[in-house]
């Protein structure tokens, strides 16, 4: 790795070199590798993110290429995002990833939520998120005609689908998918861009707030109501149920920030909707690591992450009984 990458340092960064080539634990599904590009006497920390083994996408995944032209995209309308330094090619011998500046902050969600150094940054993070998600949603999708388009009733589909696969009853579930087919809204008349993954855990967080948004493989075109929904998850509170957003804020602060930047009026039963959704996509996708753990990927982590199948059921029949 150290070797490749010194090469694509003196090919496409403009550097001599590179020193403190380390992976990184961060990345359920893609490798991160940070390191410091050499250039005479400076030095600059990056970060490597790449497909696993350099080749192997996830069919869920848009691709690393895309997702860069998507972070480039989001910052040129104020996203803040790290800085995209370079998109690999195949003669850079890496495989499928792009080089990205390094933003310091906190990304581990428990820490946002609870942490005593961003105390005094938790009070304005809800509604900063609300005017980030509206900056997104300004995003043209038709620069971006690979991108899957996803309808309320193909994503409960899917997921349905995916439930079915995994042959193991769950009767929260069953509850659930009725619930949604039953309250199910209407393709959206606006299809927007949509990142997908918006969470704590996928921002960097410091005293000044969200300094980036990270992890854009699961953006896809379709109602931008359910971006508000999913960062209301209970799973992505990390403990603090009371603070929706994240763990960190209010569902109103969140919709104010929305609309104040430029968003749609937010109809408040719709993000409901999609919170729902959210909730039971967790559940499935977290069930569904049981198989992942069986054969392919007998890792602790997948292990960990399929446990968590019946916590979103308790998150469920709390929604539902509301």
């Amino acid at each position: 790795m150290a070797e490749a990458l010194g090469r694509v340092a003196r090919r496409r960064l403009g550097g001599d070199g590179v020193e403190g080539v380390t992976r990184l634990s961060a990345g359920a599904t893609q490798e991160i590798w940070r390191f410091v590009l050499r250039h005479g006497e400076a030095r600059t920390d990056l970060i490597l993110r790449r497909a696993p083994g350099g080749t192997r996408v996830p069919d869920t995944a848009v691709g690393l290429e895309i997702e860069a032209r998507l972070i480039q995209a989001a910052g040129s309308v104020g996203v803040p995002v790290p800085p995209v330094r370079h998109v690999l090619e195949p003669g850079d011998g890496l495989g499928h990833g792009f080089i990205m500046g390094v933003v310091e902050g906190e990304t581990l969600g428990g820490r946002i939520a609870r942490g005593d150094a961003l105390a005094a940054a938790r009070p304005g993070l809800a509604r900063q998120c609300g005017e980030i998600l509206a900056g997104i949603h300004t995003l043209d999708p038709d620069r971006f005609p690979t991108l899957r388009r996803a309808t309320p009733a193909a994503l409960i589909g899917q997921y349905e689908e995916a439930y079915r696969a995994s042959d193991w009853p769950r009767p929260v579930f069953e509850l659930a998918f009725r619930w949604l087919a039953g309250r199910r809204p209407p393709p959206p008349a606006r299809p927007r861009l949509v990142h997908g993954d918006f969470r704590n855990g996928n921002l960097i967080v410091g005293a000044d707030g969200v300094r980036a948004v990270l992890d854009w493989e699961l953006a896809h075109v379709g109602d931008p109501m359910e971006d508000l929904g999913w960062i209301c998850v209970n799973s992505w509170r990390f403990g603090v149920a009371d603070k929706p957003v994240g763990g960190f804020g209010t569902r109103e602060d969140l919709w104010a920030g929305y609309e104040a930047a430029g968003g749609a009026p937010v109809d408040r039963e719709r993000a409901l909707f999609w919170e729902v959704f959210g909730s039971l996509r967790w559940g499935v996708m977290c069930a569904g690591m049981a198989a992942a753990f069986r054969n392919a990927d007998p890792t602790v982590e997948r292990a960990v992450i399929a446990r968590r199948a019946s916590e979103t059921e308790v998150d469920l029949m709390r929604l539902l009984a509301a």
